[in-house]
């Protein structure tokens, strides 16, 4: 994949032999704008140029060159432009399962399940340095394979070391509302009634509305949503068509595939296909 970057066109990298991270790269990021959304798996990202807004849950932030952000899988963000300022960034799609196995070689992950990382942000220039060394390292077409998976080894590495001690406060349990976002997470491909959600859980209208935002940062319809389009994601990964896509994941026609789509990852499914 092209590794040019001299506009604001989103630019990704995939390889099928590291089938564990995806990277993208944006130079203009000043008509790049997120809704309030998550990931199945572990972000990272490097701010290489300007300052930009950085929502993470329920927390706003300026963050500028020199930053590194950090999103645990599930957790609620977005970065976007401040004004008409110019900034750009690279961001890192890691599996957590993968990273798992960093965790337990370092010794600080005493489980085979992912730990989540309790900084949401940090300027550790080793950090920063590593991410631009790592990104450059994976698109270079002289690379071999080889080669780009011990940099993405010991990037990660570096990062459970500088920043895996730390634990997150757990979140406070309610089961009721977790069995509304199980329901979403099965059903998510139909149409999802209020109603069908409040019998699942045999909760009001008015709570479930209100308790499932506490807990998860997004209300029902827009945790639907985001799940939709993750979903649409990994199709796309998988080579499935777009038409096809807009059928299987939920949404109405391509068109709103497209719209729904480009709000959430600042790219169009075809730029994120390509």
């Amino acid at each position: 994949m092209s590794s040019d970057v001299s506009s604001a066109t989103p630019r990704f990298w995939r390889d099928p032999q590291m089938p564990f991270i995806e990277a993208r790269s944006i130079a203009d990021g000043r008509k790049v704008c997120y809704a309030r959304h998550s990931h199945e798996v572990f972000s990272i990202g490097a701010i290489t140029g300007g300052r930009s807004t950085y929502l993470h849950e329920k927390i706003r932030h300026t963050v500028s060159t020199g930053t590194v952000v950090l999103m645990n899988p599930g957790e609620v963000h977005a970065c976007n432009p401040i004004e008409d300022q110019p900034w750009s960034y690279l961001m890192f799609y890691v599996d957590p399962q993968w990273l798992a196995g960093i965790q337990h070689a370092s010794g600080r992950g005493a489980r085979q399940a992912f730990q989540p990382i309790a900084a949401t942000h940090t300027q550790l220039p080793e950090l920063f340095n590593g991410l631009l060394g790592l990104y450059a390292q994976l698109i270079d077409p002289l690379s071999e394979t080889l080669a780009k998976h011990e940099a993405a080894v010991g990037f990660f590495s570096l990062l459970q070391q500088s920043l895996g001690g730390s634990k997150l406060l757990p979140r406070v349990a309610n089961r009721r509302i977790e069995r509304v976002a199980a329901y979403i997470d099965a059903q998510f491909m139909h149409s999802i009634r209020l109603e069908d959600m409040c019998e699942a859980a045999n909760l009001s209208q008015a709570y479930l509305i209100r308790a499932f935002e506490q807990r998860y940062h997004m209300t029902p319809h827009a945790y639907l949503t985001n799940r939709r389009v993750q979903h649409a994601q990994a199709q796309l990964r998988d080579g499935t068509s777009i038409a096809a896509i807009a059928q299987l994941s939920g949404f109405a026609d391509q068109a709103h595939l497209q719209r729904v789509f480009k709000k959430h990852l600042a790219a169009t499914p075809g730029q994120y296909k390509a």
